[in-house]
């Protein structure tokens, strides 16, 4: 079964950006929960321009030690998912970014340039100033190091790029721009710089993945991409109110299956679960993606800022069992957003406890959507390791027992106390009337009773 791809316009939007000079124009593509780079008005990156063969060198600022080396920004690939470092260039962290030329090798007739990022995060977003210079101006410095000015070194200011959103968001996404002349070429040039700048200041976190540029030469060959075109199929919930991709470009396969089964659970029980854990002054996010990956190891499904990404062969051997269930799990964490509102408080707040935030949503999968599979079950095999903060399913069937036994709002209270940023182990006493540590205790003694009464 093939997959039409769709847009949604929630999730993608194209516009001009501010010119550097009349002739001059900057498209700026951006999608939050896209992937392959086939935005609208900015081709997907090529792997024959003239930018494939060129000469990529750092004249200012440092690499990070996690960023892929400069050959990733003109090998015609880009990532695979929204925080993959090693497929992106980025300067070092908490720096304000740096300068990179291109030298092209020969004086070339440029018709369009064009620079790639993607991150689920402050990252995603593009800021910087393109010069380009033919280098026989009188004076030309090849590798102008800051804070001087390339325009008073036989460079050309080109263009000016920003394309960080204007609301609160962090622009977390693609982010796809091309630099055109209307009235022809851009110019003749060998060298081109790119004068870079970090997208925020809040922490050491700023710079951006750059994925790919490309330098796309007038009457050279046509441009060529070896990106996948992606095969997404969109949802949307029954109100309308909740739109979600499922991105099935690393695993075809698994598209059928996707529609028919993937699809209706997570259109059915993501409004459920946002309904379930509500939060004052939140709200939980509108759009995301659901994508299968072959890279992941042994980790089954993972949850960043733009969705959920999904292991297509550990799926493969789920589809009729725990594939669906893992889902579920993943969609808790989408809602759950821990962190958002805690990064703007002063100090930081205590990290939440990994054994709350996974409990919670193995307690959503496990008790809520397939309570018939029993898998979160206290048995005589586990009972003496149990402890409440087990994580996952043992913590799971603890926030259950306290959620029948003591207060059926205690998930909504739990989340809450996790995404200000105020949990703590008294705030079990205001819920309960009795201690974390006394209900624990309670707990299993009754596990340990109803399973001493079984044969």
């Amino acid at each position: 079964m093939t997959i039409q791809l769709l847009f949604f316009a929630a999730a993608s939007t194209f516009l001009v950006a501010p010119i550097s000079r009349a002739e001059v124009q900057v498209l700026t593509g951006h999608s939050a929960a896209g992937s392959g780079f086939t935005l609208q008005s900015v081709p997907p990156p090529a792997n024959n321009d003239a930018a494939t063969g060129a000469q990529f060198t750092i004249v200012d600022g440092t690499r990070d030690a996690n960023s892929g080396d400069l050959a990733v920004l003109h090998d015609g690939r880009v990532p695979s998912n929204a925080d993959q470092p090693s497929a992106n260039f980025f300067f070092r962290a908490g720096a304000d970014g740096g300068r990179v030329q291109i030298d092209l090798g020969r004086a070339v007739s440029v018709a369009q340039v064009c620079s790639y990022s993607w991150h689920a995060g402050a990252r995603g977003p593009q800021v910087y100033k393109l010069y380009a210079a033919d280098g026989t101006a009188t004076g030309f410095q090849p590798g102008p190091k800051r804070p001087a000015d390339p325009g008073k070194l036989g460079w050309k200011l080109i263009a000016t790029v920003d394309t960080r959103p204007k609301d609160d968001s962090d622009g977390a996404g693609q982010h796809c721009i091309s630099v055109t002349d209307t009235a022809g070429p851009l110019g003749k040039f060998r060298f081109l710089l790119f004068d870079i700048a970090r997208t925020e200041d809040r922490d050491t976190n700023g710079n951006t993945f750059y994925s790919e540029i490309d330098v796309i030469e007038a009457g050279g060959p046509a441009p060529v991409s070896t990106v996948e075109q992606p095969i997404v199929k969109t949802f949307a919930s029954a109100d309308g109110k909740f739109h979600f991709t499922i991105d099935v470009t690393g695993a075809p396969d698994l598209a059928d299956w996707s529609a028919k089964e993937l699809g209706p659970v997570a259109r059915e029980w993501y409004p459920k679960i946002v309904a379930l854990l509500p939060t004052d002054g939140y709200e939980a996010p509108r759009t995301f993606t659901l994508r299968f990956r072959s890279d992941m190891g042994g980790t089954p499904a993972t949850t960043n800022s733009t969705g959920v990404d999904l292991n297509a062969p550990w799926f493969r051997g789920e589809l009729h069992r725990e594939a669906c269930g893992a889902v579920v799990h993943e969609l808790v964490h989408v809602v759950q957003h821990y962190g958002s509102k805690a990064h703007g408080n002063t100090p930081p707040p205590p990290r939440n406890p990994g054994w709350i935030i996974e409990g919670l949503a193995d307690y959503v999968r496990w008790f809520l959507y397939e309570p018939q599979t029993r898998g979160a079950e206290i048995t005589k095999k586990n009972i003496a390791a149990a402890n409440f903060d087990s994580s996952y399913r043992i913590s799971a069937n603890f926030l259950n027992w306290v959620t029948v036994t003591y207060d059926k709002d205690l998930p909504r209270h739990l989340n809450t106390s996790a995404y200000q940023g105020i949990y703590d182990e008294a705030l079990w006493k205001t819920w309960t009337g009795k201690t974390l540590q006394e209900l624990g205790a309670a707990w299993k003694q009754f596990h340990e009773k109803r399973l001493s009464a079984t044969p």
